[in-house]
């Protein structure tokens, strides 16, 4: 079974229910047993084309050239194996098609994980390929799972947009401004830049989500999006996470030169007003694209440091989110594609982790 978005409207979406394809010599059967669903979703399937994320799962149906698979990521278990790498029974975390399935074919095979070799993802960021083993993931824990599944993309991302910030010598800002400031990858970013001294953390949001973007205690002021004239005016970085050109032109507009750096990370506001870049005050907007500074601090720290940064990150702030954040399981794909809708429309809860697993008879 796979839940399908259409490309071309992203509120279009379907099932469909296709035979198992036979395994062929190295190939291995996961079965996804769970997934997160969240904002960090709607990002794949905006930037879907330009950024490849539809190239990871192909569609493979009947019903046309425009439906897609979108992904996400979650927890699976090993139904089938033609691998020496990997034994039934076992359970691996990683990124999946929306599907009750995915066949890889694993390659570059350790103790902690393996990666998916199959050929249409081998010019695809290698971030993405790999699978960590549950059984040695130094993250996983059987009682943590549905915030690992729901928050570990989210703040690795997080985690990645302030290392590239620290690493450029914060751009010499004195001001870090945040869109989407109610986004779980937002409020990760906001939690770690908190961390640094000498830096005012400004979450920008909608009004309706003042007063719960208040309430985390990671942001020195919110403001809602049409009070961006109440940022003061001195050196700043903007850290888009809305993906509204409209509101990056105010911010550019207001702060012009005084801006170091304006990164843009998602597309939350996915459908809101374009304008154009052409003649903005201040830096060029610039796609920051996670997989590039985590193969950079690979080099710079290895696997094994990169990895233990990112958990001594999630450490810290882990208890923060558990604060806030209720679990929702969405359980069939009718309930699932509901959720979907929801999120398209930004219409969902801040404080919801969403958990999506297919019914049994699906």
């Amino acid at each position: 079974m796979d839940c399908l978005i259409n490309a071309t409207n992203l509120r279009a979406t379907t099932t469909e229910a296709l035979p198992p394809e036979p395994l062929e010599a190295g190939q291995v059967r996961l079965s996804v047993d769970r997934s997160g669903l969240s904002a960090n979703n709607i990002t794949y399937a905006v930037m879907g084309d330009l950024m490849r994320y539809w190239d990871f799962f192909h569609y493979s149906g009947s019903l046309g050239d425009t439906w897609r698979r979108m992904p996400v990521w979650g927890f699976a278990t090993a139904t089938e194996s033609l691998s020496d790498a990997v034994t039934v029974g076992e359970r691996v975390f990683g990124y999946f098609p929306w599907s009750t399935e995915l066949i890889v074919t694993p390659g570059r095979s350790d103790e902690t994980g393996f990666s998916d070799i199959a050929e249409h993802r081998a010019s695809l960021p290698h971030v993405y390929n790999r699978y960590a083993r549950n059984a040695t993931d130094p993250l996983y824990s059987e009682a943590g799972e549905e915030l690992l599944m729901l928050l570990r993309p989210l703040f690795t991302t997080s985690f990645v947009v302030v290392d590239f910030f620290i690493d450029n010598d914060r751009f010499g800002a004195e001001t870090a401004i945040v869109s989407s400031a109610s986004s779980k990858t937002a409020i990760g970013s906001a939690y770690l830049l908190a961390e640094l001294e000498g830096l005012e953390v400004i979450g920008l949001t909608s009004p309706g989500n003042v007063e719960f973007c208040q309430s985390l205690g990671c942001y020195d002021k919110v403001l809602t999006y049409d009070e961006i004239d109440q940022v003061e005016k001195r050196s700043a970085v903007y850290f888009d996470v809305a993906g509204r050109r409209d509101l990056t032109a105010k911010v550019h507009h207001h702060l012009g030169d005084l801006l170091g750096w304006s990164m843009i990370i998602g597309d939350t506001h996915w459908d809101a007003p374009a304008t154009s870049d052409e003649h903005l005050p201040g830096p060029k907007p610039e796609l920051l694209f996670a997989p590039v500074q985590i193969a950079k601090r690979r080099t710079d720290w290895g696997r094994d440091g990169f990895e233990e940064a990112v958990g001594a990150a999630w450490e810290r702030c882990l208890p923060k989110f558990t604060s806030f954040i209720t679990i929702q399981h969405l359980d069939g794909s009718e309930a699932m594609l509901a959720a979907y809708g929801e999120l398209v429309d930004g219409r969902v809860d801040p404080t919801a982790g969403m958990i999506c697993s297919f019914t049994p008879n699906e």
